[in-house]
């Protein structure tokens, strides 16, 4: 029998990060560089083999539009097939509220629970991270992806 784990997937930026956790803390960690297009299925059939998935969950944005569409069809698709529950939350959760680059000088930032972008002069460098506990407050069942901004 597979042990029963959580896999965590935060794909806005790269690396993409997946967290394996197990009764909410962290038991594994792997990174990549390459497109989530091309590294997902491959990623997730290893995992799929080695354990089995109890429940998914994802940064949903603000980060890279590509990103975040392929991440959610990827995951909600999985999540479909395999009848394994989807949860998502900002992608703030997994920076400590940092400013996450959106277009030119405008960033996004969380001001209480609202995203809204903001210029800033100071180019801000945006590392993402994958909690050691996993707090489920911070995720909802609302798995859509946050584009955030509109046509430019």
């Amino acid at each position: 029998m597979l042990k029963g784990v959580d896999v965590v997937l935060v794909a806005l930026s790269s690396p993409i990060l997946i967290g394996i956790y197990e009764d909410n803390k962290l038991i594994e960690t792997l990174e990549s560089q390459e497109k989530s297009s091309d590294v997902l299925p491959k990623i997730f059939d290893e995992l799929l083999t080695r354990y089995t998935i109890e429940k998914l969950f994802y940064a949903n944005g603000p980060g890279s539009f590509m990103a975040i569409k392929i991440s959610y069809i990827f995951l909600k698709s999985l999540s479909i097939i395999k009848n394994i529950p989807l949860f998502a939350t900002d992608a703030f959760y997994f920076n400590e509220n940092a400013p996450i680059k959106a277009i030119g000088k405008l960033y996004f930032v969380k001001v209480a629970s609202e995203i809204i972008t903001q210029k800033l002069e100071t180019v801000q460098e945006v590392r993402f991270m994958l909690p050691s506990e996993l707090d489920y407050s911070e995720f909802s069942t609302t798995t859509t992806p946050l584009y955030m901004i509109g046509a430019v």
